[in-house]
């Protein structure tokens, strides 16, 4: 089967269902210190204070490429060099004031080339699928949202997305556990998702989407929960928010860098921008203090990460993809914010994006979906959180 561009798919799936950016012409990681504060293992998820979760993926950038400078976490940005396949050595180098790429070539994040990049652990093969834009960094003072927010609340430097492939198979995994392709294929999928599991047990599910709906890949299945990006901002004022709720930016847009998804050759401040609205909706949200945020990458979109991504158990549907070695994809930036979040604090155990599936299945007592969430580490776990029966509270901090 031919493979379609990806928003050519969603655009066509979707029919069938139913001014900031300009277009293109010290890292020494300490161990953890368990707080006397941190949530005890065992505690009761239904007095947890946690009554909604919001999830917001961003695109195709990699933890080293945007959050390298994070203090206290395991970054690397400038000093490094990489070669290329005539063996010419190239300095990874800031981007700004390049704040889109044009005239570069997209970064390679196939099945494929991704593990060129990954190079048996050594993950040095950036500039044998790609030039020199893979190897480019910001710096925090690049990044007008994540520069102020990263270091006020919890992040994490070991956040790895789920699958060293695209975006499909990804997002993919984010509903679903699992995934039923390694590229972006444009075949409907059947696998069962976190959304048959909060409708089983009678729980309030929304996908919030800009232009086109990635729910549309399960055809007119979720459409009942699909809801436009007008609405979520209307539930945030209302503080109606459901108890799941995913978030996905406008799509269309990035063909013409245009987009606020980070996906390139959009502008990243569009992305800040975007980012700082969700952040500002859900902080003035009646709901607020029962909220969890957390903001996550796809995948690492071909850019530079000098840390090897581990493997993790391949659940069935993804070995019958093809699937053989496991492994999960580079790190992206991973942020929490909520009342209960520990604030100026960076995780160093391991996450990827399954992990939020098992915070929700812990929360709402619901069964996994594969091997992957069932053994995934819960973020709801410690050293992650505020005594969570205390009284949530406002944090006075906003951008």
């Amino acid at each position: 089967m031919p493979v379609l561009p990806r928003r050519t798919f969603l655009s066509a799936a979707t029919a069938a269902a139913g001014g900031l950016a300009v277009a293109c012409v010290d890292r020494t990681v300490g161990v953890p210190v368990l707080s006397r504060r941190t949530i005890p293992l065992d505690i009761d998820p239904r007095t947890s204070g946690i009554e909604h979760v919001v999830l917001v993926m961003m695109e195709n950038r990699s933890f080293d490429h945007f959050l390298g400078w994070l203090p206290g976490a395991d970054g690397q940005q400038a000093g490094l060099t990489y070669f290329d396949t005539a063996g010419t050595g190239h300095p990874t180098y800031a981007l700004a004031p390049d704040f889109q790429g044009c005239g570069h070539r997209d970064p390679d994040h196939s099945y494929e080339g991704a593990r060129v990049e990954y190079d048996d652990g050594k993950c040095d093969g950036w500039l044998r699928v790609n030039d020199t834009f893979s190897i480019g960094y910001y710096r925090q003072e690049d990044l007008a949202f994540l520069g102020r927010a990263v270091p006020q609340w919890t992040s994490f430097d070991r956040y790895f997305c789920a699958i060293l492939g695209p975006t499909f198979p990804n997002r993919i995994y984010q509903h679903a556990g699992q995934t039923d392709r390694l590229s972006n294929t444009p075949a409907l999928s059947t696998l069962p998702t976190i959304w048959d599991r909060l409708a089983a047990r009678g729980l309030q599910g929304r996908y919030y989407f800009g232009d086109v709906p990635f729910l549309g890949l399960w055809g007119a299945k979720y459409l009942p929960i699909s809801r436009p990006m007008d609405e979520f901002f209307a539930d945030c004022r209302a503080g109606s928010l459901p108890q799941v709720a995913y978030v996905d930016g406008p799509f269309l847009s990035e063909a013409t860098g245009t987009g606020p998804d980070d996906h390139p050759f959009g502008d990243i401040r569009a992305g800040e921008a975007f980012l700082n609205q969700i952040y500002a909706a859900v902080t003035a949200s009646p709901a607020w203090e029962r909220t969890v945020l957390f903001i996550n990458f796809d995948e690492w979109g071909g850019f530079f990460d000098h840390v090897p991504p581990p493997a993790a158990p391949i659940p069935d549907a993804t070995r019958a993809a093809g699937d053989a070695d496991g492994l999960r994809g580079f790190r992206t930036p991973a942020l929490l914010i909520s009342p209960f979040a520990r604030r100026r604090h960076t995780a160093h155990a391991l996450y990827d994006h399954t992990s939020l599936l098992r915070m929700i299945e812990w929360r709402w007592n619901l069964e996994p979906l594969t091997v992957r969430d069932r053994t995934a580490n819960n973020l709801a776990h410690a050293p992650h959180w505020e005594v969570l029966h205390a009284v949530a509270r406002k944090s006075g901090w906003s951008l």
